[in-house]
C-alpha cells in the first residue's frame, strides 16, 4: 500500500514539476512548447546544382496604351497594368517567368495574346511587366523564358461548403 502511494505521489510530483518548468505565454492562457532543432544541411550534387534549361531566350518587347481595352486572342480586353504577355505558340493561359538577363529581375506573366508581330522577338509583355523588369524605357530587352505552374488560389485550397 505504501509502495502504491509513494509511486502515485512520485508520478504526481513529476507531472507537476514538468508543468512548472514551462512559463506562461504572453497571454497566460496557453502553454507553448518550443525546441531547437538543428536543420539538415542540403546535399550538393552535380544534378542538384545544374539549372534547368530555359524554355526560350531572346528579345522581348512591350506594348501599352495603344492596345488598352482591345480584345486579346483569349477574348479578354487588354489591360496594360496586368501581368500578361503575348507569345506566338504557347497555349493561352500558360504562366511564364520572364527574366531580364541584364539585371536578373523576373516576373511571372500569363499568356493571353498572340504576338509579337515583329521578327526576332520572342515575347511581348504588358507595360506593367516591362516596368517591373526595368526595361520600359529601353523598349527591348534580352530575356529568358521559363514555363511555371499556375499560382494556386486560396479558394481552391478551402473545402467546398455543403
Amino acid at each position: 500500500m505504501h509502495f502504491r502511494l509513494a509511486h502515485g505521489l512520485a508520478l504526481v510530483l513529476s507531472v507537476v514539476s514538468l508543468g512548472a518548468t514551462q512559463g506562461p505565454t504572453s497571454s497566460g492562457s496557453e502553454q507553448v512548447r518550443t525546441s531547437t532543432v538543428k536543420q539538415a544541411q542540403p546535399v550538393t550534387s552535380k544534378k542538384a546544382t545544374r539549372k534547368t534549361p530555359p524554355y526560350q531566350v531572346g528579345t522581348a518587347s512591350w506594348y501599352g496604351s495603344d492596345f488598352m481595352g482591345k480584345l486579346t486572342a483569349s477574348g479578354e480586353p487588354y489591360d496594360m497594368y496586368d501581368m500578361t504577355a503575348a507569345h506566338p505558340t504557347l497555349p493561352l493561359g500558360t504562366y511564364v517567368r520572364v527574366t531580364n538577363l541584364r539585371n536578373d529581375r523576373a516576373v511571372v506573366v500569363r499568356i493571353n495574346d498572340r504576338g509579337p508581330v515583329v521578327d526576332g522577338r520572342i515575347i511581348d509583355v504588358s507595360y506593367n511587366a516591362a516596368r517591373a523588369l526595368n526595361f520600359r524605357d529601353n523598349g527591348l530587352q534580352r530575356v529568358r523564358l521559363d514555363i511555371v505552374q499556375p499560382p494556386q488560389t486560396i479558394a481552391a485550397l478551402r473545402p467546398l461548403a455543403n
